[in-house]
């Protein structure tokens, strides 16, 4: 008996669902690459792999067996060292965290994954450890100084007040107050910010691009 012509056939109604939740997986960037995508790159490592076979084939020719056992033993000690660094706790020792760790960590765990990102960023730190109210002192080997601190909302609380630098000797306008929020700052933490002076603020958006290797100058410095 012939489908009438007013009906959707079925398999042809659940292709067009997937073609439909494919494309919205992809706009979302949710899909994972196409084989477009990832060609170049399995084309770059099937040279590499016939380069190296090759290599280790010319030289057992002409040395003999030691240089196809030495290369094995070398690209496995590359190998190994290399799952080692992608491990996620040797990431984040290195001072590189996802978004999502960063929302698991509580205060004391985002001031260490911040001391990390300022020593991988080349800066001396010290931790000031408090029960919900760290802080960090940094400094860079170009004479800055950096005071860190961890909150919802930028302005000082009212027992506290804004470091400023008290060392003779050294140069204020080299001393920058930076105050961390995993959140959004509001309008009115942004005007205190730009009353205060060398104060910056780093929210969410840009403690993640942070986190994720970003330079924290070009962050101090606003770049995109």
């Amino acid at each position: 008996m012939a489908r009438p012509s007013w009906t959707s056939d079925p398999v042809e109604e659940q292709r067009r669902r997937k073609r439909d939740v494919v494309r919205r997986l992809r706009a979302q960037g949710r899909y994972g690459p196409r084989f477009r995508d990832v060609l170049p790159s399995f084309t770059v490592l099937a040279v590499l792999v016939c380069a190296a076979v090759a290599g280790l084939v010319a030289g057992f020719r002409a040395v003999g067996v030691v240089v196809p056992v030495v290369g094995v033993l070398l690209s496995a000690v590359l190998l190994t060292v290399a799952v080692r660094r992608r491990r996620p706790g040797a990431r984040r020792r290195r001072g590189h965290y996802t978004p999502q760790e960063l929302l698991e960590l509580d205060i004391q765990g985002l001031a260490l994954a911040v001391a990390r990102m300022l020593r991988r960023d080349q800066w001396k730190v010290r931790l000031l450890p408090a029960p919900d109210r760290p802080r960090l002192c940094a400094r860079h080997q170009d004479g800055r100084r950096l005071d860190v601190a961890f909150r919802p909302v930028a302005e000082p609380l009212p027992d506290e007040a804004v470091p400023h630098p008290r060392a003779h000797g050294e140069d204020p306008d080299s001393f920058i107050h930076v105050v961390v929020h995993r959140g959004t700052f509001r309008a009115r933490d942004v005007r205190w910010a730009r009353r205060e002076g060398r104060t910056v603020l780093l929210d969410g958006p840009a403690l993640a691009r942070w986190a994720d290797g970003a330079s924290l100058d070009k962050l101090l410095a606003g770049e995109p």
